[in-house]
């Protein structure tokens, strides 16, 4: 199964590398768009929830490190969710 990891650019500036054990990021995500901070932890969490159903689904296990990075993006999103139109800017893919 391809993994893929991508950047990202929070509200504050401050950059993140993120982990999806499948491709299908690619579908929600955008290199240099700029998405609401709602719309991107809701696609974030689309993507990777099925990235780990086709994990589970080849291997009889949900994937940890997609879960993981997901509980991580909800968390630190929840910091900028008093900022007025936060906005998180997809940087690129690393392949």
């Amino acid at each position: 199964m391809p993994e893929i990891r991508f950047q990202i650019q929070w509200p504050d500036g401050s950059q993140e590398t993120c982990y999806s054990p499948s491709l299908v990021v690619k579908d929600y995500f955008t290199p240099n768009d700029e998405y609401e901070l709602d719309d991107f932890v809701e696609r974030s969490r689309t993507s990777l929830k099925i990235a780990s159903d086709r994990v589970q689904a080849k291997y009889g296990r949900p994937c940890g490190l997609a879960l993981g990075q997901l509980q991580e993006l909800e968390i630190k999103s929840a910091q900028y969710s008093h900022l007025l139109q936060p906005k998180v800017r997809f940087i690129q893919f690393i392949e």
